[in-house]
């Protein structure tokens, strides 16, 4: 197994983990729903769980979607590419926005984890939820995730674009 499999498998089990919280989202948010309307009761804490869920479902599982090339492309060049053009276009963009971003936000968001950990950061409205710093640590962590991933996706993009080209497959 190599290191691209290796990353591939560890955002398929964080990616299928989110869909369990996603799961469990809607389950909550509903149960939240009803007992608004039905019983005019509502939680503080409850509210706050779901936004947390949702936070941590959209870090985490971002290097799942990366694998799967499920993000969202608006480019009409892109799609018109073979395979070569879509690796060199990734090699790219994987060299000159993704890694660095992925660097950027994990360097600068560890200062405001730490902080968080170092004053065991809770909500600050009544009822909330403690141990904020818990999903402020998912920040660095989630960019880790699509950091590796974009690796990945680095290694295989100029594997693609460097290969030998084949006569047979002159279009691609």
């Amino acid at each position: 197994m190599n290191a691209c499999e290796i990353i591939d498998r560890i955002n398929e089990f964080v990616g299928k983990g989110g869909s369990w919280l996603t799961l469990f989202l809607i389950l909550l948010v509903s149960g939240d729903v009803l007992s608004r309307y039905l019983f005019q009761k509502t939680s503080v804490a409850v509210q706050e769980l779901e936004w947390h869920i949702f936070a941590l479902v959209f870090l985490l599982a971002a290097g799942y979607t990366l694998k799967n090339n499920a993000h969202v492309r608006v480019d009409f060049f892109y799609q018109r590419l073979g395979k070569r053009g879509k690796a060199f276009i990734d090699l790219v963009g994987c060299i000159l926005f993704l890694i660095p971003g992925c660097i950027l936000v994990m360097k600068s968001s560890l200062p405001f984890v730490e902080s968080s950990w170092a004053f065991q950061e809770g909500s600050p409205d009544p009822g909330g939820l403690p141990a904020r710093y818990i999903l402020k640590a998912a920040i660095p962590v989630g960019f880790f995730l699509v950091f590796l991933q974009g690796l990945a996706l680095l290694a295989r993009s100029a594997l693609t674009f460097f290969a030998p080209e084949d006569p047979a497959r002159k279009n691609d």
